[in-house]
């Protein structure tokens, strides 16, 4: 089976969860913690080299301050449990924003636990707009000049993205490597994660026909 390089993981649809299961909203970002740490030990035995994980964006800071709150917890339990594996960690997104969370300015720069065996990238109070801020100033349509302009640029292209929560779009990920990625659907919802969705989706990478326009 052909592996992906790079995944790009879009956790959705705890809020959805969370009423379902008779619970608040906020109360559903926790449940997705163990999903998170269950998703990366998979890759990594599967002989994936890079997966980002989509924590939450700018857009999603303006809703309800207890949601807020709630997920961008989350996001820092998520960061800190990945600083205990073999990973070699990276968190992007706007620390001038006063919803970046300062717990996590010490991984804006990426480091390495044990042997670092894999690239991991976690994006907190990311924005599509803020990360290509600098590329819109360009006077160039170099391609590698726009890639290093990109606030995420120590993050490659992605090859395989993977949603949960049914909802077909993008939200904002990774416009710029994720422009050849393919995009796998799963209607169950993050906290509900099975291995079994990543089986799947990756015997579904394999029957793609992989041209990246060529």
């Amino acid at each position: 089976m052909r592996v992906p390089n790079h995944i790009g993981i879009i956790p959705d649809g705890n809020r959805r969860w969370a009423v379902n299961n008779g619970l608040s909203k906020e109360q559903g970002y926790g449940p997705g913690l163990k999903p998170g740490l269950e998703l990366f030990k998979i890759c990594k035995e599967l002989g994936v080299n890079e997966l980002t994980y989509y924590g939450f964006t700018t857009d999603n800071t303006k809703r309800p301050a207890v949601q807020t709150k709630a997920f961008t917890l989350a996001c820092i339990d998520a960061v800190k449990m990945l600083s205990k594996e073999d990973a070699s960690l990276l968190v992007v997104g706007n620390t001038k924003s006063p919803m970046f969370p300062k717990e996590l300015l010490p991984f804006t720069e990426r480091k390495t636990f044990g042997k670092g065996t894999m690239k991991i990238n976690f994006l907190v109070n990311y924005g599509w707009e803020w990360d290509l801020s600098d590329v819109l100033d360009l006077e160039t349509t170099n391609r590698k000049h726009i890639v290093n302009s990109l606030k995420s640029s120590d993050i490659s292209r992605v090859d395989l993205i993977i949603r949960w929560g049914g909802r077909r779009r993008l939200s904002g990920f990774l416009p710029v490597q994720s422009v050849y990625s393919d995009f796998y659907i799963i209607d169950d919802y993050w906290p509900d994660f099975k291995p079994s969705h990543v089986y799947k989706a990756l015997q579904w990478y394999d029957e793609q026909d992989i041209t990246l326009g060529g």
